[in-house]
């Protein structure tokens, strides 16, 4: 079965008067080519990318909405701290901290 196609427009929608080239490239190329890319099915993209996310230290909304989107792709609160736990081995405890405080309140609902 394929996936749905994802497409984004947020590029567009913050940027695209005062920086068009970028929200092209945020649309079109990172999610709408390289998130399409049937070549890693969607869930392992979500991991894939909260962990690059995570490991740079940025917790900020952008996380957050990656976090909420490995849950929409079948990410389970288990598997995710899971995933945070052996990230934090290599990319620090603190951080770990940091994404679990977030991850706890994508997934509250499953408390």
């Amino acid at each position: 079965m394929a996936e749905e196609k994802i497409v984004q427009t947020a590029g567009r929608d913050a940027l695209g008067d005062f920086a068009p080239a970028f929200a092209h490239y945020n649309d079109d190329i990172l999610f709408g080519e390289n998130w399409n890319d049937s070549s890693i099915d969607v869930k392992t993209r979500c991991i894939i990318t909260v962990v690059a996310i995570m490991a740079q230290g940025l917790v900020t909304d952008a996380l957050k909405h990656h976090l909420m989107n490995a849950k929409a792709h079948g990410v389970t609160k288990e598997e995710m701290a899971g995933i945070i736990t052996h990230t934090g081995f290599y990319s620090g405890w603190p951080k770990a901290w940091a994404v679990f405080n977030m991850a706890k309140e994508v997934y509250a609902d499953e408390e």
